[in-house]
């Protein structure tokens, strides 16, 4: 069976909730994203190997790239870097602009990727509603990360954050 066989398998037949319920009877407890995160569309389903992607702040005074193209870090790496099936996952940063967009989720959907999770924001709603491309976030904010954050690191190990509605502070 491929990858594309079995991720059908699991979009079709399966729930959530029910690969929850296996997951913590195997021991991994830890495994569903923050209830914030959500998907754009709420019908889309996203299924995929993941791409992670890490994600930092750019302090204020230190200015952003140094004019050669690094304005956004090894974002463009990644994005490039994406194969089909794939879902990009980034975390990292503050939440004071968004981590995706519409031209991200058009170069995404070149590649054959199958979505983005982002445990932050993403911008341009109206053209990633047009493309089609499934999206999970906390949400839409305009803000650009140029200038603000940067990705810092792909396809090694990340962790989403475990914030949840009953905490103080979370959202």
């Amino acid at each position: 069976m491929t990858d594309d066989d079995t991720f059908a398998l699991i979009r079709d037949r399966l729930f959530t909730a029910v690969i929850g319920d296996v997951m913590d009877k195997a021991g991994l407890t830890h495994q569903f994203l923050p209830p914030e995160i959500r998907a754009l569309r709420p019908n889309d389903v996203l299924v995929g190997r993941a791409m992670p992607v890490l994600e930092a702040d750019i302090p204020p005074a230190s200015g952003n790239g140094n004019g050669k193209g690094e304005d956004f870090g090894l974002m463009f790496r990644a994005l490039d870097d994406l194969k089909h099936g794939e879902v990009y996952i980034c975390t990292g940063g503050s939440p004071l602009y968004a981590l995706w967009g519409g031209l991200m989720s058009t170069r995404a959907a070149a590649l054959g990727a199958a979505g983005a999770v982002l445990d932050g924001y993403h911008r341009d709603t109206r053209e990633i509603l047009a493309l089609g491309f499934p999206v999970f976030s906390a949400g839409a904010y305009a803000q650009d990360q140029r200038l603000r954050g940067k990705v810092t690191d792909f396809r090694s190990p990340i962790t989403v954050s475990e914030r949840r509605p009953s905490q103080p502070g979370a959202t």
